[in-house]
């Protein structure tokens, strides 16, 4: 097999380097290619819930979830019409609870602004709230099979192995024109499918990649471990005084204080009077 990472930076990105990466990456696709509910469907909407969920989130706790979400939630006209509440509840364990409601806030952006019909159209995409160019590309992509292409964690560990590994750090601006030279626009959705697992199989088998690529944030003690405390107890409870919220938190109080605020300025909370709810319209 070729070399394609001494013939690229020997020849550059040539038609032979481009030929044997997309050979090599379709190739393991075929042999060992990952099934998933979301891959199944061709739903727009379906596969933008699939997006959001597993942005920061192992596959594994997102399968049960999708699922569970899309039998609440069935069509943007529901999500768009359901409350903050209900949406989070159904959200629980998943983390990052933020996106939850900036996909229920897209939701009602693309009820509104295009009678229910989800854009292919990047540039629209990244108009909606909570979608930047990553799920733009990936909606554009996978749910309709255009040549979009885009960067994630998985995408990046594969162009920095192939084209980069000599190199501990590469800006996404650098990497970027690689991804489009090579994107196989002749199957974007597979493609895109492929350089998922191949990036997957990098990871697992710790194959000289970065520490900059290896590295995952902690979560036990952290803010978004008590961000998603807070959201539980407030779920379970509908409202809290500031007071009994802060003596379930008692090692650090400005700490506290400023999760709360953060939370209230995103839209997920609201404080009335001492009195934290979950925010009815977020």
């Amino acid at each position: 097999m070729l070399d394609i990472f001494s013939r690229y930076k020997e020849k550059g990105l040539d038609s032979g380097v481009i030929e044997a990466f997309r050979n090599e990456i379709l190739g393991y696709y075929r042999e060992h290619g990952r099934r998933f509910p979301w891959r199944e469907t061709d739903d727009p909407y379906h596969l933008l819930v699939s997006e959001v969920m597993l942005q920061q989130t192992q596959t594994s706790r997102v399968i049960g979830k999708y699922g569970e979400f899309l039998a609440a939630f069935p069509d943007v006209r529901t999500l768009a019409e359901s409350s903050l509440v209900d949406v989070l509840r159904v959200w629980q364990g998943l983390g990052y609870n933020r996106r939850a409601m900036l996909l229920r806030k897209t939701a009602r952006e693309i009820l509104t602004r295009f009678g229910g019909r989800i854009p292919s159209d990047t540039v629209v995409l990244r108009t909606l709230p909570g979608v930047g160019d990553y799920t733009a590309g990936a909606i554009a992509a996978i749910a309709f099979n255009l040549p979009s292409p885009f960067i994630d964690t998985n995408i990046r560990t594969v162009y920095h192995w192939f084209f980069f590994r000599d190199r501990e750090k590469v800006a996404d601006k650098e990497m970027m024109p690689v991804i489009e030279q090579t994107f196989d626009a002749s199957a974007p959705r597979i493609w895109c499918f492929a350089l998922f697992d191949y990036g997957v199989m990098l990871k697992q088998s710790n194959t000289g990649l970065p520490s900059q690529i290896k590295k995952q944030s902690r979560f036990s003690g952290s803010d978004r471990q008590i961000r998603g405390e807070i959201l539980r107890l407030l779920l379970e409870s509908e409202s809290l005084p500031e007071d009994e919220l802060a003596a379930r938190f008692p090692d650090d109080g400005n700490r506290l204080r400023r999760i709360i605020g953060r939370l209230h300025e995103e839209g997920l909370i609201r404080n009335e009077n001492g009195v934290i709810r979950i925010s009815p319209d977020g």
